[in-house]
């Protein structure tokens, strides 16, 4: 019985000792697998497990020592070793689980501080993303090539300080002719890694700067380190010394080509203007328009040899125009100077190019918007003198609106184009042809306020028609026949042949008679007076005046003379006679024939003229115009 009890407790403490080595086992495998997870207790781990599995093997060895020594016992004290045996590993046992519960709440430490710098990372980067699209970036440029650009500060420097720092960095060493190609080399520290030149900081690569690029740091500092390298390389290249001796020989070399080039030019010229010469002596002939020698063969010679002139001033100076900025381009130094220059000059033709391209489809438009208006003035025109012609007849439109009437309307439409036209004009939305164009108007509107009366009163008078060119008129003291109507003034010669210009806005505040179309329409009365005493009949008075009346050329018969009695006197009574006429311009010769006549008939009757006193009038004043083709009294009395 004893020996079955002491088989079943060796059984039993094997079974423990085997669930202790599937215990550290699984702790062993649960601790490697956190090792890919948690780098930084790497060590720790390794050193626990050490700690729980170095009893277990000390035991294990510690029995095979004593397994000679266990055979030789006696079975109590077998007994006996075998519970202090199974009590010991029975509290390695509880340790071991003390232990990886310890281990377990570290690991479950660890991921919670991994879960919360991965979470961190994950919100920078989005915030980075939210920013990169409205963040361009401050450049690093070294000789006008853009290297890369940082968007992140670090140490209190802002991105554009970092850009700064690094270009003056890059120029130092790219100048330095000492340089080697393994003198830049990276230089990794515990947040940052440096971009080194000996001793030198370049840049410093942080997390941040990696995280706005995209990639990790050390992947982002290695490809910062091969684009500075390759730029201080070229610039080593640019600066040694073959490449200035090769600059200074390519410098002198444009020069002797602009040299020749230039005495080339002059050459040419010079035999250009012995050519004009020849052709003075034997070509040559005088600029002659119809009978007017406008240019003879001495002038022309001179004009030719002036352009010439300037044409190889100008050829000269477009030599200089592309070679000085080729001059000024070998050299580095000046490169950016040569530039400069070279933009000067080509981005102002570029420019007028480009604009003139770019108006070609406003010249068009243009173009057809002064076509249309065009042919519109043309069928106007058409329809204007078929009216004034009296072809074409308009209730209520009188021939002579014709032409004013055209005159308006065609203004009109060229007011419309021009403000159809003005968008399209090159530099219309410009402020300071906006400022002109209204400068302009507002001088014309305070300095033209006579002028535009007169105009304005040029078609009133047009329209109200009181009298047309070469009707016999009266304004004010003036007579004569109107020769020129305009818009702003009337041309009136008198009987004395006077030129007298008359504004159209006197016209319009004064009183006009128009004696033509009195004549024309009912037959202007002309009249005279004189006194005769008590002693000669009346009847006897009457009929000598009628018949000195219708005697008299350019008086009608039809309607009659007639005489009118208009005053009695205590010595005398006045008699007025009356006679029509047709013709107006001549009014004054008809009334110098009547009065002569008058004359002969009273002398042929023995009947003395007493004091007679002669005045002239006209009939009552007409507004209804009748085209007509009169004469003046000035053609009159020349015939």
């Amino acid at each position: 019985m004893n020996h079955t009890k002491i088989k079943q407790t060796i059984f039993s403490f094997k079974l423990e000792l085997h669930d202790s080595f599937r215990s550290a086992f699984s702790i062993a495998m649960l601790l490697c697998l956190l090792i890919s997870c948690s780098s930084d207790l790497h060590s720790q781990i390794i050193r626990k497990v050490g700690e729980h599995l170095l009893p277990v093997k000390a035991n294990v060895s510690v029995d095979t020592l004593h397994q000679a020594d266990y055979h030789s016992l006696s079975p109590e004290d077998r007994i006996k070793a075998d519970s202090v045996k199974m009590l010991e590993m029975t509290l390695q046992i509880e340790e071991m689980k003390l232990n990886e519960i310890l281990l377990r709440n570290k690991l479950d430490e660890n991921n919670q501080l991994h879960v919360a710098d991965s979470l961190k990372r994950a919100r920078q980067i989005q915030k980075i993303d939210s920013l990169r699209a409205v963040t361009p970036g401050v450049p690093v440029v070294v000789d006008e090539d853009t290297l890369f650009r940082i968007y992140a500060p670090r140490g209190g420097h802002s991105p554009i300080d970092r850009a700064e720092t690094t270009t003056q960095a890059i120029m130092k060493i790219g100048h330095d002719r000492s340089l080697r190609r393994d003198s830049i080399y990276l230089l990794d520290n515990d947040s940052y890694i440096d971009i080194m030149y000996g001793d030198k900081v370049i840049i410093s690569i942080t997390e941040q700067d990696a995280l706005w690029n995209a990639t990790t740091s050390q992947r982002l500092a290695e490809i910062y380190m091969s684009i500075i390298s390759d730029k201080i390389n070229l610039m080593k290249a640019e600066n040694s010394f073959w490449q200035i001796v090769k600059r200074i020989a390519l410098f002198l070399l444009v020069i002797c080509i602009q040299c020749l080039i230039v005495r080339l030019i002059n050459y040419l010229f010079r035999k250009l203007r012995r050519r004009i010469i020849w052709l003075k002596l034997h070509k040559l002939k005088p600029l002659v328009i119809r009978d007017y020698e406008l240019l003879n063969k001495n002038y022309l010679c001179r004009i030719l040899i002036i352009i010439s002139r300037i044409l190889r001033y100008f050829v000269l100076l477009l030599l200089f125009i592309f070679t000085v900025p080729i001059l000024f381009s070998i050299f580095p130094q000046t490169e950016n100077l040569a530039l400069k220059i070279f933009y000067y000059i080509v981005d102002p033709i570029k420019m007028v190019v480009v604009a003139i391209f770019d108006y070609i489809p406003n010249l068009f438009i243009i173009a057809i918007i002064w076509y249309c208006v065009r042919y519109i003035v043309k069928g106007l025109r058409y329809i204007s003198n078929e009216i004034q012609n009296e072809k074409l007849k308009i209730t209520g439109f009188y021939p002579d609106w014709a032409e004013p009437t055209f005159n308006i309307i065609r203004f009109l439409l060229y007011a419309f184009m021009i403000a159809m036209i003005y968008p399209y004009l090159p530099g219309s939305e410009s402020g300071v042809f906006q400022g002109i164009s209204v400068f302009v108007g507002l001088i014309v509107s305070l300095g033209s306020s006579t002028v535009i009366s007169n105009f304005i009163a040029g078609f009133v008078i047009t329209y109200m028609r009181p009298f047309k060119t070469g009707d016999f008129i009266k304004v004010n003291e003036t007579i004569g026949n109107v020769i020129e109507k305009s818009p702003f003034v009337t041309r009136v010669r008198t009987i004395k042949n006077e030129l007298v210009t008359i504004p159209n806005s006197f016209i319009i505040s004064s009183n006009t008679i128009n004696y033509s179309y009195s004549a024309r329409q009912y037959g202007l009365i002309i009249h005279t007076m004189l006194t005769m005493g008590y002693d000669v009949p009346w009847r006897t008075v009457h009929k000598l005046m009628i018949d000195a009346a219708l005697d008299t050329k350019g008086i009608l018969e039809h309607p009659a003379p007639f005489v009118l009695e208009t005053e009695l006197n205590d010595n005398y009574m006045c008699y007025q006679i009356n006679a029509y006429i047709k013709d107006a311009d001549d009014m004054p010769v008809i009334m110098s024939d009547l009065l002569q006549n008058i004359q002969d008939y009273f002398n042929k009757a023995g009947i003395e003229l007493f004091a007679p006193h002669h005045f002239k009038t006209t009939s009552k004043i007409q507004t209804d115009p009748i085209r007509v083709q009169a004469s003046t009294l000035g053609d009159i009395l020349g015939k």
